[in-house]
């Protein structure tokens, strides 16, 4: 078997994946290969997620299964966010595994693989250490995922925010920005290869270059990005934070045709209860303003502007009132995209003295009617594009539908647009919405007056 193969499973969500793509890079520059079946790697690698209890057990049960069929010619490495906060514990739990290395240092994966192959080693080596170093020693590899023409930039790592239920302070430190420049050029790189949608991503996208000095850091850095990269096609913002969605951001946003009418801020809760318990920016009013001062900022303009957010239900304490309340706040808010969690107990976290009072069965009653009402919600604005020319973002093609994605909808999460016949993949095709459904749209290239194409 060749020695300088590897087979690389990523887990969690998009951050994950941009780390998980970095350390395939730099193992690609050191000479090995990539394969699809772990069968057929020397290396085993898992970048675990550690956000919340499904996610670890996600984790460890891959990490198990890939244990009991490795050879003993193979080498099984745990990477990232699990492992960088329970290191030991899932060296425990997984007998078999060779290498433990954290989230904070995702760029000594080849430094780990040459550790391992001096000789056997009893217990695993351990790669763990405590400074994250973003930006600064990343070994040139581009932090970014591709996924056909769209691409996840990471413009910073971890978090300084204190947000009670959260541990990814705990598990990736405060945030380090990246500095403006080095994005800039990683930007360029992605465009000569083809990229058509820019998705900035960090823990917090809006905090963006506190760390460096900079005043209103993300706004500058996307003034820069529309200057010296014009012709990326969309750029789109995700993980905005409560509070910080600034005037000058707002102007950026509204005057540049390259910034996507999107924007991604997870607001958590509405009743400012809720939110102070969770440690969270409790200005409802805030939030009022703010968005209907984005909204004003697009009025004009061609598209509008596209709201998404995520809910926790079921957080300790929160009482029916309490619940209720932030029904009637997605009610009046009327967001286009809203995913909801219900609470995760995670020990070491500032919540964890609260317990995780509310029952199994209130969470998942509430969850579920929280996710009806915003369904209908969905399905009224979806419907409301219908007669409207969409520029879509061609993705795929089956069974004669072929399917992409409108500036309102972020990869993954958000909905599709269908259209009847073969469109070319990789381009912006100009659609005319003919139906509108809860999650999706459908539609005809524009032009066209029916779907007999």
């Amino acid at each position: 078997m060749n020695r300088k193969t590897f087979h690389l499973v990523s887990l969690g969500c998009a951050k994950n994946t941009v780390d998980s793509d970095s350390m395939a890079q730099l193992l690609l520059q050191d000479g090995y290969k990539a394969v699809e079946k772990p069968g057929q790697a020397s290396i085993l690698i898992v970048n675990t997620c550690g956000f919340i209890g499904p996610a670890k057990e996600e984790s460890l049960n891959v990490l198990q299964e890939l244990a009991v069929v490795k050879r003993s010619d193979q080498l099984l490495i745990a990477a990232g966010c699990l492992t960088q906060r329970y290191g030991v514990e899932v060296a425990q739990k997984v007998p078999g595994i060779d290498g433990i290395l954290g989230t904070r240092r995702w760029m000594d994966i080849v430094q780990v693989v040459r550790e391992l192959r001096k000789g056997t080693h009893p217990e695993p080596v351990y790669h763990l250490p405590d400074a994250p170093t973003v930006g600064i020693d990343e070994h040139d590899a581009l932090r970014a995922s591709i996924a056909g023409t769209s691409a996840y930039l990471k413009v910073a790592d971890g978090c300084r925010r204190p947000c009670a239920f959260c541990a990814i302070p705990l598990i990736k430190g405060t945030a380090v920005s990246r500095p403006v420049q080095t994005i800039v050029e990683e930007s360029k790189r992605l465009r000569d290869a083809g990229i058509r949608e820019l998705i900035l991503i960090a823990q917090d996208t809006t905090d963006y270059g506190h760390d460096l000095g900079m005043k209103d850091g993300l706004a500058q850095l996307l003034e820069q990005l529309t200057m010296q990269v014009p012709d990326m096609d969309w750029i789109r913002v995700m993980y905005a934070y409560p509070g910080y969605v600034t005037d000058r951001m707002i102007d950026v946003m509204a005057s540049s045709r390259q910034i996507l009418p999107y924007l991604d801020m997870p607001l958590q809760h509405a009743h400012p209860k809720t939110l102070y318990r969770m440690r969270r920016p409790s200005n409802i009013e805030w939030v009022h303003r703010t968005l209907d001062k984005m909204r004003t900022a697009f009025a004009d303009k061609p598209q509008r502007l596209a709201i998404r957010t995520t809910f926790i239900v079921g957080y300790p304490g929160e009482t029916d009132e309490e619940f209720e309340i932030l029904m009637q706040f997605i009610e009046d808010i009327r967001f286009d995209r809203v995913g909801a969690f219900k609470f995760s107990f995670e020990p070491g976290t500032t919540s964890e003295p609260l317990g995780d009072p509310v029952p199994a069965e209130a969470k998942e009653e509430r969850w579920n009617r929280l996710m009806e009402r915003q369904q209908a919600i969905s399905l009224q604005i979806n419907q409301s594009y219908v007669g409207q020319t969409l520029d879509i973002l061609v993705e795929g093609y089956n069974d004669g539908i072929s399917i992409g994605r409108s500036y309102r909808d972020a990869p993954e999460i958000d909905g599709l647009v269908f259209v009847e016949g073969e469109l070319p993949l990789g381009e912006l095709v100009p659609i005319r919405i003919t139906g509108g459904m809860a999650y999706d749209l459908t539609g005809i290239p524009a032009g066209l007056k029916t779907l007999n194409l």
